[in-house]
């Protein structure tokens, strides 16, 4: 008997109808863009690195089409001295593909987006944007699309994640910087912050950096449904002191109300989608130690990166020029600790949703602050000018 048991399992295993095993999940990490190094350093929920991904292993190549090339090489060095503080931007934004196999990363200034197999370190695919600079990116929710900014085209192309190929794109104000899906992927905003490299940085100046506004489009057609200029919004609202440049934003998670940095300002404001208006402002402390002068700051930067926690009652703030982070509770707009962080550039949430992880860019390194306690936990060293930090995925035992 024992015989003929261990035939029909041989027969059952001969005829394949024993149930494969299952593939190990992806992992979910931290990814954190170094800028100026061109990688980008990859953590696990314990903060601890696991490995380095190489951005721009094709970079002889681009340099020398580049420098081959007077128009691009001028954009190039524009890029350089302009926005990059005198460094080339080599990776701005990144997301992973639904597998996990490759990182698709935005290259400022090689003016593309790429897709880095994560196995073999090469580029699975490369997408030339429109223009000279590539900047923010966001993902769909279903993390099968990927949108970019051409900042210098005022276009966003929204890409295949797998393939790269393009999928739409579509028109915005100048230089367009954050993108945002809403609406569970129905509609994708996008918010352009003008010229923030020219010196004509006063307020009564202000007009001069170009046409700013939030433009939202359907992500069937890309069709624009919608353009809000937060200029008629301010001046309703009582600031028209303030900018009209919307940097980094918040939605809450109803998406029912957005919070969001402006140019120049050391604190954020309320917005009300359904009655178009902005309710609240807050405005944070100022380090005494910052230069008043407003031609030194970022980009025209003095805050930027925002996040809020999943239940929505709190909100992570850098305080980029002011040196800076604080965690705001989203009732009161009383904000927490100010925790010390050189030129913070970016503010994510963790895996579990408890902490905010900050890009300190001028120590390179990140830093975890408690939601519920507004206190640092931890910080890590990392590559040469962190900026955007993002969730992602990585196949199951890779790195250390």
């Amino acid at each position: 008997m024992r015989r003929a048991l261990i035939a029909a399992c041989a027969a059952v295993i001969a005829a394949g109808s024993l149930p494969a095993a299952a593939a190990p999940s992806p992992r979910e990490v931290l990814f954190v863009g170094n800028n100026w190094e061109g990688t980008v350093d990859v953590l696990d929920h314990r903060y601890t690195k696991i490995g380095r991904v190489d951005v721009v292993p094709d970079k002889a190549a681009r340099l020398r089409e580049i420098y081959l090339n007077p128009i691009r090489l001028a954009f190039f060095l524009g890029v350089r001295h302009g926005p990059g503080e005198g460094h080339d931007q080599l990776v701005d934004d990144m997301y992973t593909t639904p597998d996990g196999a490759a990182l698709v990363a935005s290259r400022p200034s090689l003016a593309d987006v790429v897709s880095i197999d994560l196995t073999t370190g090469a580029v699975r695919w490369r997408f030339p944007v429109s223009g000279f600079r590539a900047d923010h990116m966001a993902v769909s929710p279903d993390g099968t699309k990927v949108a970019v900014s051409a900042s210098t085209s005022n276009t966003v192309h929204v890409l295949d994640i797998t393939t790269g190929r393009e999928l739409g794109s579509f028109r915005t104000g100048d230089k367009p910087h954050e993108n945002v899906y809403t609406d569970n992927g129905r509609h994708l905003w996008n918010m352009s912050i003008g010229e923030v490299i020219t010196p004509f940085d006063a307020p009564e100046l202000d007009w001069t950096k170009g046409d700013r506004k939030i433009t939202v489009v359907d992500t069937e057609t890309y069709e624009v449904v919608e353009v809000i200029d937060m200029r008629a919004r301010l001046d309703a609202f009582g600031r028209p002191d303030l900018s009209d440049a919307v940097r980094p934003v918040a939605f809450s998670p109803d998406e029912r109300t957005l919070y969001f940095q402006v140019s120049f300002f050391n604190g954020f404001l309320e917005y009300d989608v359904a009655s178009d208006r902005i309710t609240r402002v807050k405005e944070l402390p100022k380090n005494p130690n910052t230069n008043p002068d407003r031609t030194t700051w970022v980009n025209d930067s003095r805050h930027h990166g925002m996040a809020m926690n999943p239940d929505g009652t709190k909100l992570c703030v850098a305080g980029t020029m002011d040196d800076y982070a604080t965690v705001v509770d989203r009732t009161s707009l009383q904000e927490g600790p100010l925790v010390p962080a050189a030129k913070p550039y970016w503010a994510t949430v963790n895996g579990d949703g408890t902490a905010c992880v900050i890009s300190e860019s001028a120590a390179d390194q990140i830093t975890v602050i408690d939601f519920r306690t507004g206190n640092r936990i931890t910080s890590v060293p990392v590559g040469d000018h962190p900026q955007r930090i993002r969730l992602g995925t990585v196949p199951a035992g890779w790195g250390a």
